[in-house]
């Protein structure tokens, strides 16, 4: 009898499942909450934090810059403005190139707006189409016109607004690129020193090997990638008679940084460009379809040749990465989510069983062959005691 009473499931069993979904309750809902905290800090922060974490990433893919001027005996603070003023130099040459033909293509933006809609004319009979029904529509169902003011404001008034805080994000950014790169060994060291035990400092230590690797290594191999993709632009627009390829070389190389967006917002540039360029409607769209072609080649066969199979992410994961961060902190966010992404799968990688850090595949050095040599034999004796096997090593507790 008390056998079979404890076999039958009995009021404990549904208690202790009622306290599992409890606990798995209490632990989404802080989840939720944690990450809810994180999206409302990133939003109400990113004066400062957009910034700071675009000299991180910076710092990280000039870091190794600095490092071998580190090797060479030049003290950290001077590798620090070192890679600083690198920086700044390739920024004000690049645009110091796009700044003259920039500002010709803005003179001509009221020629290739007539040119657009003379093009478009063929289109204007269905469209007016259209805005009779709607006006037939409207007198149908009674609506009225609703009549929309917009303030207009002039250009100094919106320079004068956003010029001081342009201004402050500008001196946050390069201070904090200087003060990332000079500090990053002193960083690195005060986190291990708070690292409790032997185990946990080994995670936090290959996390950071990590990031470094996969972040730096990453940016360094796309913009060589995007940097020959704009010199491929170029020359592909200058075949095809285009005013100022170089101007949309450029581009071209800035705007692939932010994957899926970046290209589309090209080729519909290219596209206006066109337009504005040739006669006819057909030639029009040369631009945007010999762009696309190129930029298919780049992320089909040239990117996963150069950067490797290894850091291939979900494209779903990357989209919504992309979309997220440009919804939050607009073109800075589209420039660093990739990046961060790739660091939360690093950090993944090292805490999470399954998950590899997204860590591009390197040239591995080809090692000496080892050539066994015969053993040394010495005399036996008899007091000599049997050899113990090796010891292996323990793994960090």
């Amino acid at each position: 009898m008390d056998d079979a009473s404890r076999n039958r499931p009995g009021k404990s069993s549904h208690i202790m499942t009622l306290d599992m979904a409890l606990t798995y309750g209490a632990q989404a809902s802080v989840l939720f909450l944690g990450l809810l905290a994180f999206i409302v800090a990133l939003h109400y922060g990113r004066f400062l934090l957009a910034p700071m974490s675009l000299a991180v990433f910076i710092g990280l893919m000039l870091g190794p810059i600095a490092t071998r001027l580190e090797r060479v005996g030049v003290w950290p603070a001077v590798s620090a403005v070192v890679v600083v003023l690198i920086f700044i130099a390739l920024v004000g040459g690049f645009l110091t190139a796009i700044a003259a033909p920039l500002t010709a293509w803005a003179d001509r933006l009221p020629q290739i707006w007539n040119e657009l809609q003379l093009q478009l004319s063929s289109l204007r009979q269905p469209l007016n189409t259209i805005k009779d029904l709607q006006e037939q529509i409207r007198s149908v169902t009674g609506g009225s016109s609703v009549t929309v003011a917009v303030k207009e404001d002039t250009t100094v008034e919106n320079v004068a607004v956003l010029a001081p805080s342009l201004l402050a994000q500008l001196l946050i950014f390069f201070a904090s690129l200087y003060f990332f790169v000079a500090t990053r060994h002193e960083t690195r060291a005060a986190i291990l020193r708070l690292c409790f035990n032997r185990r946990l400092r080994w995670r936090v230590a290959h996390i950071f090997r990590d990031v470094e690797n996969a972040v730096s290594d990453y940016l360094l191999s796309i913009t060589i990638i995007n940097i020959g993709l704009g010199i491929a632009v170029s020359i592909a627009l200058w075949l095809l008679g285009v005013p100022s390829p170089a101007l949309w070389g450029a581009m071209a190389t800035l705007l692939n940084f932010v994957i899926y967006i970046g290209p589309a917002v090209m080729a519909c540039v290219l596209l206006a460009v066109g337009l504005g360029t040739f006669d006819t409607l057909t030639a029009s769209f040369l631009p945007p379809l010999t762009y696309l072609g190129l930029n298919a080649i780049e992320a089909q066969f040239v990117t996963p040749t150069v950067i490797g199979r290894r850091m291939t992410l979900n494209p779903f994961i990357v989209f919504l990465a992309i979309a997220f961060w440009l919804w939050m902190w607009g073109p800075i966010g589209g420039f660093i989510a990739i990046p961060a992404l790739l660091t939360l799968y690093a950090v993944s990688g090292n805490i999470i069983p399954g998950i590899e850090p997204p860590a591009p595949a390197r040239p591995r050095s080809r090692a000496r062959p080892v050539v066994p040599h015969a053993p040394i034999e010495k005399a036996a004796s008899p007091l000599a005691r049997p050899s113990s096997p090796p010891i292996r090593p323990r793994p960090p507790d």
